[in-house]
């Protein structure tokens, strides 16, 4: 059926607003917004439920452009339907400052709920709001009374399909049945390459099938076939749909149009009134006709929309007012008022206790104490439940039940922590995900992303270093402690015994301005005393685990399994100060009295050892001091025998220090 041509000129739009942006940006992508321009009409102006008045209405639909290159069609749909992006931000497109960077940026303007740089990650964000919804839908909803009940649409390339990632969340997406996750594929043929059936031949319906998606194929520029495969899509509850939409990239451009011409780069001036002319459209650049906007415009549906619910939210509050209470004080992300309290006083139980114990299994304990105060967490692990200690025993599987508070994420490291983030971002959660460090590796850019985007999530990882012993160097982690130490926004915590771990576990819960990663071992390591003061000082990041006797000469600082070492060392020497450093970043972060207090400057005799890479420490011994550590990868052996052959020993510190004070 052919598009009515009003209907085309709405959408076209898009079309022109992207193209204009793009050419006076002198940089980026028009292809895709104008081959997708018909879908964005189609779902925009008539299924999606937003307030462009509100953009954190807590059950508006989520809108993910997965194919984040083409954000100037996410900007052009912000601007159109009304939300607060003008369009002299559409004129700064991709210029510094604006609100509209190259890539959709969370936090840069109202309605983008997502990151969507790297390809793969927007469909994976995508259904962790999917699940976010089921879950939260699952724990809140009554029979009378829906108050979570929205979807998430997520717009998709070529691109996004060939990276691995698409595989991993999307298989788990059709295991867990999110149904309320509509795709919508740009199946348009084309990349910065060229025609991809040279690089990517796969058959995506039966593919999609095979994951136990509903999948529809339509003409991506017929609305009534889009309309119809939407209609069905939301009909399917059972199962996350995927639309293929057949489309033209550039659509509109007489001689750029279908060809890698259109992907990434202006179209050009002469190509653009071309363009015009061929679109009927007889506006000048960036202007858009009143009855345009008229048409687009959805801020008084949305606020009627949003009214609607806010009433069915008043009777569910008036009939149900403790659930309610509870759904408002997750989805704004504060914690019960009484939990800081609570997880100290679990933090001084455990201090009593003085366990010789593996930090992974402090680790657990932890989240048997810690979690069943805040029902907000969402945990899960990628098929090492058992290794990594993440099963608490109130754990229940989302897969048995969609209230449950655990996810089974299978061997899927990259989509697990992407799916997570999406969680994060949907509200209402505090997501922990984890894997042994090694396999960190595989996530890596999700844990930049959550960092970037500086959301709540914890990334939990055992098995911490040469220490895991006879499995090799395949699984030890060498230099993965120092690259998320030089991730900005994320907090890296590697404890050395049970009661540095409950504090890096209540750190991680409390803290909302980014992302945590907490490191644990799979061996037992030695309980440390310490003072109310330095269990105190621990949360701080770094702190004087014991004094010197006598005059200060050196000081040894030490993470982990080596701060054993390091106080075995200390009883040997004379005038030496053992400095546990947990979290070399929230250390960073306090104050230069309290910093110089732990670190005296005028001591350069200083000593670092970790059983990680050693590059990371020179910043804090100086090149007078030394570090015990690893340059090269590890070797399968036991855990004793390893730290002996690598030199990461007692007599080595010993060694050291004796050296540089010489």
């Amino acid at each position: 059926m052919t598009t009515p041509l009003n209907e085309r000129r709405i959408a076209n739009a898009i079309r022109v607003l992207a193209m204009d942006a793009v050419q006076k940006a002198n940089s980026g992508h028009p292809g895709a917004p104008m081959g997708m321009a018909d879908i964005a009409d189609v779902v925009w102006r008539e299924f999606m439920n937003h307030n462009p008045t509100n953009p954190n209405w807590a059950n508006r639909d989520r809108f993910v452009l997965s194919n984040g290159h083409g954000s100037m069609l996410q900007y052009a749909l912000l601007h159109l339907t009304g939300y607060d992006l003008s369009i002299e931000d559409l004129k700064a497109f991709r210029q510094l400052h604006s609100k509209t960077p190259g890539h959709p940026e969370l936090g840069y303007a109202p309605g983008i709920e997502t990151t969507t740089g790297p390809l793969g990650q927007g469909i994976a964000n995508a259904v962790g709001f999917a699940l976010a919804e089921k879950t939260l839908a699952a724990q809140f909803n009554k029979d009378d009374l829906q108050v979570v009940d929205h979807f998430t649409y997520c717009f998709l390339g070529d691109g996004c399909l060939m990276e691995g990632i698409s595989h991993e969340v999307c298989s788990l997406a059709g295991t867990l049945g999110l149904g309320k996750l509509i795709a919508y594929y740009d199946d348009n043929g084309i990349s910065i390459d060229g025609e991809v059936e040279g690089w990517f031949s796969d058959d995506t319906e039966q593919r999609f099938l095979a994951y136990g998606w509903q999948v529809l194929k339509v003409d991506g520029h017929d609305s009534e076939a889009l309309r119809a495969a939407t209609l069905a899509a939301k009909a399917e509850t059972a199962k996350p749909t995927i639309i293929i939409c057949k489309t033209v990239i550039g659509l509109g451009s007489p001689n750029k149009q279908g060809k890698e011409d259109s992907h990434g780069a202006p179209l050009g001036h002469d190509e653009i009134v071309l363009t015009r002319a061929a679109l009927g459209w007889t506006d000048e650049a960036f202007v858009i006709p009143e009855d345009v906007y008229a048409a687009w415009d959805a801020k008084d549906k949305g606020a009627k929309t949003e009214a609607a619910w806010n009433e069915t939210f008043a009777a569910y509050a008036a009939k149900y007012p403790t659930e309610a209470a509870e759904l408002k004080r997750r989805m704004s992300g504060d914690l019960p008022a009484d939990f800081v309290a609570k997880a100290d006083a679990y933090i001084a139980e455990v201090n009593a206790k003085a366990e010789t114990i593996a930090t992974r299994k402090a680790s657990q304990n932890a989240l048997q104490a810690l979690v069943p105060l805040l029902p907000e967490v969402l945990g899960g692990s990628a098929d090492l439940a058992g290794s990594n200690l993440t099963l608490w025993k109130g754990a229940q599987g989302v897969q048995d039940n969609a209230a449950g508070n655990y996810v089974h994420y299978g061997v899927r490291e990259f989509g697990m922590t992407a799916i997570a983030n999406g969680v994060a971002l949907h509200g209402g959660f505090i997501p922990y995900v984890a894997t042994f460090l090694m396999f960190m590796e595989y996530a890596r850019n999700a844990v930049r992303m959550s960092a970037l985007m500086k959301q709540r999530v914890i990334h939990v990882y055992t098995h911490d270093s040469i220490g895991l012993g006879e499995d090799g160097p395949t699984h030890q982690p060498i230099e993965q402690i120092a690259s998320l130490r030089g991730t900005p926004n994320l907090n890296t915590w590697r404890p050395c015994d049970t009661v540095e771990a409950a504090i890096s576990w209540k750190s991680a819960l409390t803290r909302s301005e980014g992302p945590t990663a907490l490191i644990f071992s799979r061996q037992n390591l030695a309980f440390q005393t310490r003072t109310q003061t330095q269990i105190e000082n621990a949360a701080k990041g770094g702190y004087v685990l014991a004094e010197e006797k006598g005059e200060l000469k050196a000081i040894i600082i030490a993470t982990g399994s080596e701060v054993a070492l390091a106080m075995e060392a200390y009883a040997q020497l004379e005038g030496v100060r053992v400095v546990s450093m947990p979290c070399a970043e929230e250390f960073m972060k306090q104050d230069a009295a309290y910093r110089e207090a732990v670190l005296p400057s005028n001591i350069r005799a200083r000593v670092a050892v970790e059983a990680a890479h050693v590059d990371y420490w020179w910043k804090f011994v100086g090149l007078d001091g030394r570090v015990i550590g690893m340059s090269t990868y590890g070797e399968s052996a036991p855990a004793k025998d390893l730290f002996q052959h690598f030199g990461i020993t007692t007599e080595a510190v010993v060694a050291a220090v004796k050296e540089i004070t010489a």
